[in-house]
């Protein structure tokens, strides 16, 4: 059904948006996509940070003392 749609129906319902919602309730709400896509950013980037900093701290020497003098 929507494989369909070229241009001109998107440019038709492009302009229907506009009319309905006004170009300034368009603007804000395009803002707020885009504070929201980089907040998520923001926490994947810090919930990969946190995950290598738990795997660096469980990665601890763990040979024994005897054969740390052994080289």
């Amino acid at each position: 059904m929507l494989n369909n749609i070229g241009l001109p129906g998107l440019l038709l319902i492009a302009v229907v948006v506009l009319v309905l919602f006004g170009r300034g309730k368009i603007s804000s709400l395009m803002g707020e996509v885009g504070k929201g896509i980089t907040a998520f950013k923001k926490g994947v980037s810090d919930g990969s940070k946190e995950i290598e900093d738990k795997t660096a701290e469980e990665a601890k020497d763990v040979t024994p003392e005897s054969e740390k003098d052994k080289v």
